[in-house]
């Protein structure tokens, strides 16, 4: 498909940069096929159903930025995937100035050597020392705003907690799984009274997520690959809720994304653990979620494909359109929608 299809314009102050508080406050478009309807995720338990089952993504976002110097020059770096105990691929900012074998000084005592260059442009940054590579960069980096937030404002203090949601457990994101920062332990408890229960999945968010679609159609655009994992005891739960009538309902497109990535042509979810680059466009046809809970996403973006994949895009158009012209803020400190096709 043609990617100016996925195109919309969107006003610069409908971008979030702070999001909500209390978290569950934040706005909630509800799609039911072609209708719309404007709630506040506080009203989930009144929307959902008993027996329904919310899927969360328990990662959680380590400080994957990285400034530093190669001799004098200013290297950036932005963690995006971990391929060994001590090497992580990473987006490098002035990787001209790079070279293979390149020392680069993060400061605080941090250090790594680059090697690996591929097409895209990324690097292997194998860390220096025995230490765990957490601990070097709790000391040397900083929490990786999206680019839509940083380029407005500085990351701060507020940040290490705003950008983290509930139930981050498994260290390992470069970005958030945003769909769950709008939930709180009380509107948990409220669910649970409801009927509603929970359950939860880890894939490791990279910040290829942020990238843009340069290819012109959808079939030349390349993902990448992002590592996730599904236990047993979690499969056999999401497949036992459908089996009696309960829908599955992923907490965002990285939990979405990952069951799809786990289920068979049958709709059976199995154990799953590996690299995940599942691309969903309009077309796919949806084996193992019943709906979708997940922020506004950018124009052009494999995320804004993925909800007109489930939705369709007209659909998805309207929506969006509702949402501009009633204030709803955009991307991942913005508002929530909950798309039940």
């Amino acid at each position: 498909m043609n990617v100016d299809l996925f195109d919309f314009d969107l006003p610069p102050e409908r971008i979030a940069l702070r999001p909500a508080s209390p978290r569950d406050a934040a706005r909630l478009l509800v799609v039911r096929g072609d209708a719309l309807d404007d709630r506040i995720v506080a009203d989930l338990p009144e929307v959902l159903r008993g027996g329904d089952l919310l899927v969360f993504n328990d990662t959680r976002v380590i400080p994957a930025q990285l400034e530093g110097r190669r001799g004098d020059a200013r290297i950036g770096a932005t963690l995006h995937k971990r391929e060994g105990p001590r090497r992580w691929r990473a987006f490098v900012r002035n990787a001209r100035r790079l070279h293979d074998g390149d020392s680069i000084d993060f400061g605080a005592g941090v250090s790594a050597t680059a090697r690996d260059r591929e097409d895209d442009g990324s690097w292997a940054l194998d860390f220096v020392g025995d230490e765990p590579v957490e601990l070097l960069l709790d000391r040397a980096g900083r929490m990786p705003l999206p680019p839509y937030i940083a380029g407005k404002r500085a990351a701060d203090a507020r940040d290490a907690d705003d950008y983290q949601t509930m139930f981050a457990a498994a260290p390992g994101a470069v970005a958030a799984p945003t769909a769950a920062l709008h939930f709180t332990p009380a509107l948990l408890e409220r669910l649970a009274a409801a009927g509603v229960e929970h359950a939860t999945l880890t894939l490791h968010v990279g910040a290829g997520t942020f990238l843009p679609v340069k290819a012109e159609d959808t079939a030349d655009h390349r993902m990448h690959a992002e590592w996730g994992r599904i236990d047993q005891a979690t499969a056999d739960r999401l497949n036992a809720v459908r089996a009696r009538g309960g829908r599955v309902i992923a907490v965002g497109t990285t939990s979405l994304r990952l069951i799809e990535s786990a289920a068979g042509a049958d709709g059976i979810v199995r154990p799953f653990e590996g690299d995940t680059a599942i691309f969903i466009t309009p077309g796919y046809r949806f084996r193992g979620i019943d709906g979708l809970m997940t922020n506004f996403h950018l124009p052009r973006s494999t995320l804004f494909m993925l909800v007109s994949a489930l939705m369709g895009l007209g659909r998805m158009q309207a929506a969006y359109a509702h949402a501009i012209a009633r204030g709803y803020r955009f991307y991942s400190y913005g508002d929530g929608s909950l798309l039940l096709p």
